[in-house]
């Protein structure tokens, strides 16, 4: 097979935005080429670029949330805390399945993991003076450097890739003792390595949390979808890890985007250690006069960005946590499918020369879900990106997660079941073109 897009229509397109490096270019530029190539070259790309769930949305949530529009609840501002029923089943829903014990009151209705993890950083920058820094866990998702420069936040990051188990203890160290770490952010499954952190790791993020007071803010954006284990019995082991065993200085952002395939609806949670929801600060004390962290969360920082979350969307969640609380639904059944998109995906590259960058879980393979990532023998990651263009496949440079790794990042969610093909055939004529 020969080039299938023309070189000249490739650089109009590159031209066009503007795109000088491809270590450094966003999401939604590589979406913006791919389409305006796919346009003028009419052929379909196989698009891998972007997190977006190409599932359809949960039927329980879409049935719950007709229902409570059809009951009027869109004249209607919602309550800033968050309805309560859904607060009574989001409580719930972590106790089913990550077997946390966190009141209603402590779990915050948000439009999106985005809003949860922008007002987090708000408020946990202002807690104590002099605790200015983010810190990052990387590799991760590229939005949330973005918000920190929004805020005016400073941040430090570094690579987990070479510091798995006992090795992150003293690399975290390296920065808490300097005293400017307000939080600490990762995702888990992890976007884009999916790697996980296990018990030993999270142990250690909990405990250093505490001893040197940072709060630790866990994404668990692709919740429960390592595949390897059974979590879709609810109330029974093995459940979703998570960092809040061994600290009460934490948030989780739970997200209805990818488990519940209900993206559009911009809905999720953060949920807060009820001693850290009633906890005062003195910056906070200092800046609002008052309160608690939890209070000043909710009724300062979300009512001044939003006044409050989507009120039918609110039934939606409400309904999708308590049908898998009470194990009427299996949400993991239905979003398995990632997971083999990924099997399949992988072998086809590794077929043709590549390698996957985070192929190790510390002695475990990686698993097989939403991500994934490959590089290319004696190419960085942005010129692996801009050699795939003309073939017609489309991803990120891991740069722009924070890795250190060269290669790319590969969503699994929008592929189709006649793209396998597509692929062999592109990524064949690929190796055949750079052939070393």
């Amino acid at each position: 097979m020969h080039i299938p897009i023309d070189e000249e229509i490739v650089n109009r397109a590159i031209a066009g935005l503007q795109v000088a490096d491809f270590e450094k270019a966003t999401i939604r530029e590589i979406v913006a080429i791919a389409g305006q190539i796919e346009k003028e070259a009419g052929l379909e790309f196989i698009r891998m670029e972007m997190g977006v769930p190409g599932l359809p949305a949960s039927t329980v949530g879409v049935a719950a949330e007709i229902d409570a529009l059809q009951n009027g609840v869109a004249s209607i501002y919602p309550i800033i805390d968050g309805l309560p029923k859904l607060k009574d089943e989001a409580s719930r829903f972590i106790k089913a399945f990550i077997d946390l014990a966190i009141t209603p009151e402590c779990c915050v209705p948000v439009v999106g993991s985005m809003q949860g993890t922008f007002t987090s950083f708000l408020i946990a920058g202002q807690c104590v003076p002099g605790k200015d820094t983010i810190l990052f866990i990387d590799p991760g998702f590229p939005v949330q450097k973005q918000q920190a420069v929004v805020l005016g936040y400073k941040f430090e990051s570094f690579d987990v890739y070479n510091y798995r188990g006992e090795k992150l203890k003293e690399k975290l160290k390296e920065y808490l003792t300097k005293g400017n770490i307000a939080c600490i952010i990762y995702s888990n499954p992890n976007n884009p390595a999916w790697i996980c952190l296990k018990e030993n790791e999270l142990q250690i993020i909990g405990e250093l949390a505490t001893e040197y007071d940072a709060i630790v803010l866990e994404d668990l954006a692709y919740f429960a979808m390592d595949f390897r284990k059974d979590l879709a019995t609810p109330f029974q082991a093995p459940f979703q890890a998570s960092v809040g065993k061994y600290t009460d200085n934490y948030l989780l952002l739970i997200s209805g985007s990818k488990a519940f395939s209900y993206a559009g609806q911009r809905i999720g949670i953060v949920a807060m250690s009820d001693k850290l929801y009633h906890r005062s600060f003195p910056g906070l004390t200092q800046r609002y006069g008052g309160g608690t962290f939890g209070r000043i969360f909710i009724h300062r920082a979300l009512y001044a960005i939003s006044s409050g979350t989507s009120h039918s969307a609110q039934y939606a969640l409400a309904a999708m946590f308590k049908a898998a609380s009470d194990g009427k639904y299996n949400f993991i059944e239905e979003i398995k499918e990632y997971g083999e998109r990924a099997k399949k995906l992988k072998n086809i590259f590794l077929k043709h020369g590549f390698e996957i960058v985070y192929a190790k879980d510390l002695d475990e393979e990686i698993a097989d879900g939403f991500y994934f990532t490959i590089r290319y023998p004696k190419m960085t990651g942005g010129e692996l990106m801009r050699a795939l263009i003309p073939f017609g496949i489309s991803a990120i440079s891991l740069t722009t997660t924070g890795s250190r790794q060269e290669g790319l990042r590969v969503c699994t969610s929008f592929i189709k079941n006649h793209q396998y093909e597509q692929l062999d055939e592109r990524l064949a004529a690929f190796k055949n073109h750079f052939l070393y």
